[in-house]
């Protein structure tokens, strides 16, 4: 690899990439201390997420291994996020993890095809607009694992189970605890937030996701097309 390519964009956007294992690691450990460093961390790789692409654009130092590690940073580290969530929090659902890692396998396959057929992928600003909002999510609800003491998690992650076993959807759990918040009856009112705003952050964020897979797909249904020159051919 040309020295050249190491600048110091591409080398913040390496340190993101590093950093995921770490972030995981203080993420599942029971001590607050180290949520808090957890966190912590998460909102220093969101920073350079911002940094390096603006550095690189600045000083004119955008090169292929920056254009390669940086959506391999985004997605080590949304998803390193979200599946880290399935073990720690029962309003992540598998579902949604599952919708976010399947839009990001959907774009990385029409990486490829296009790469193939010698196109470019057409992108949107609304992917952006995904990620931002990805982004917040997981502050939001890393957030919510420091504000609430572990017993209190405890009982939150048990509703969700326990209303399934008796066949009620995670909505609706959700939705009853929202209203219990709003009519003033949770415990606490950071105990009553936590008890539906990831749920609820994780929805919409699925949402947002799906729509960004379909946009590309429609944006980019051209990939799919028979090439014209070589039919002529």
């Amino acid at each position: 690899m040309k020295k050249s390519q190491w600048n110091l964009p591409n080398i913040l956007t390496a340190l993101r990439v590093v950093s995921v294992p770490f972030f995981i690691y203080f993420l599942v450990s029971p001590e607050p201390l180290y949520r808090i460093i957890a966190f912590v961390l998460f909102a220093l790789a969101s920073i350079t997420d911002l940094v390096d692409g603006y550095l690189a654009r600045k000083w004119q130092q955008e090169t292929e291994l920056g254009k390669f590690l940086d959506p391999l940073a985004d997605k080590a580290l949304v998803l390193g996020a979200f599946i880290t969530f399935l073990f720690l929090s029962d309003q992540v659902q598998v579902w949604m993890v599952l919708c976010i890692i399947g839009r990001d396998m959907l774009i990385t396959a029409l990486r490829y095809l296009a790469i193939h057929r010698g196109r470019s992928l057409r992108t949107s600003m609304f992917g952006k607009i995904k990620t931002t909002f990805q982004m917040f999510s997981i502050s939001i609800i890393l957030a919510s694992f420091l504000i609430v003491s572990y017993r209190e998690r405890g009982a939150i992650n048990a509703m969700y189970p326990e209303a399934r076993d008796q066949g009620i959807a995670p909505l609706y759990v959700a939705q009853s605890n929202l209203q219990e918040f709003l009519a003033g009856n949770a415990d606490s009112v950071l105990y009553g937030l936590s008890s539906f705003i990831p749920y609820y952050l994780m929805l919409f964020t699925t949402i947002l996701t799906i729509i960004s897979g379909l946009r590309y797909l429609v944006t980019n249904f051209r990939l799919f097309l028979p090439d014209r020159k070589k039919k002529r051919a």
